[in-house]
């Protein structure tokens, strides 16, 4: 079990609790790297970072640690269209330049293709993935709809068996059940040896705020309990039944409960726990 089940946080800068108070946003991804094994990368979300720093990433971890690097906005549609390349395969390339520096060091577990609300199960959509998969092959990727379309129904069964076909790795969700804007937790893999969790929280309302100030730290303003934590834990035993490794992100960032809740669910699994700095340790305590 110790060795199946890896548990990140998604980013390493905003997690102050587990670093030692004054410590330099520089010095945050190694001594991170220390505590957790695999990270999601997310500011690539916003901007394709360089193969230089991607480089450099790598090299401040150990050789196991892992990497999600999050697909540029771009190459999701989030920017409906607005994008800083000539076309769109020139953008395609730009990530893939700066993706294969990690995957060259070992260290990028898979690029995640999270879509947006308004990506529906449509017959155009369906073909702008088979061509995604087409730009990015030779690279792990995972696949994340934020639209109910795909697994309504029939639907489910249909999305999934098309994800196994193309080789996609499901990124299997905890999220509020908030509309057709949401997804339900479909606990099934679609590949043998990886899948991805990722726990954004449970804050109904604060899901809906796209478009008010701060939304995004309110959509993930959100505190797992025990029960719902033990709910995963049994969620994970079944995906271990018919994949060789899962990977747990925790994204419920915005109050600083992320690194709180990581390690109560590797307490609850028995999975090693990070060393923590001495003036910290009693904020993980029960």
């Amino acid at each position: 079990m110790q060795k199946r089940i890896q548990i990140g946080l998604a980013g390493w800068g905003d997690h102050d609790d587990i670093y030692p108070k004054g410590t330099k946003a520089g010095d945050k991804l190694k001594m991170y790297g220390s505590r957790f094994p695999i990270v999601e990368l997310d500011s690539s979300f916003y901007a394709i970072p360089s193969p230089e720093r991607m480089r450099k990433w790598s090299e401040q971890t150990s050789e196991s640690f892992g990497f999600i690097v999050k697909a540029y906005q771009g190459m999701t549609g989030h920017t409906r269209g607005k994008i800083p390349f000539p076309d769109a395969r020139s953008m395609f390339q730009a990530f893939r330049e700066s993706a294969a520096e990690m995957r060259e060091m070992g260290k990028l577990k898979a690029v995640l293709f999270q879509y947006p609300p308004w990506f529906a199960c449509e017959r155009k959509h369906v073909d702008i993935l088979r061509r995604t998969r087409e730009w990015m092959d030779g690279f792990p990727l995972a696949l994340e709809f934020r639209h109910r379309s795909w697994f309504d129904g029939e639907m489910r069964d249909k999305t999934l068996s098309f994800m196994r076909e193309e080789g996609w790795i499901h990124s299997v969700c905890d999220e509020p059940q908030a509309g057709e804007g949401s997804i339900p937790a479909i606990i099934e893999p679609t590949r043998e040896d990886f899948t991805l969790v990722r726990l954004h929280g449970r804050n109904a309302a604060g899901w809906q705020s796209s478009g008010q100030p701060n939304w995004r730290e309110v959509r993930y303003l959100y505190r797992y309990n025990e029960e719902e934590l033990l709910e995963w834990k049994d969620n994970i035993s079944k995906l271990l039944g018919s994949t060789q490794k899962c990977w747990i992100i925790f994204n419920n960032n915005s109050g600083g409960d992320a690194a709180n809740n990581a390690m109560q669910l590797m307490k609850l699994l028995n999975l090693d726990m990070p060393d923590l700095p001495p003036n910290q340790l009693s904020l993980f305590e029960e």
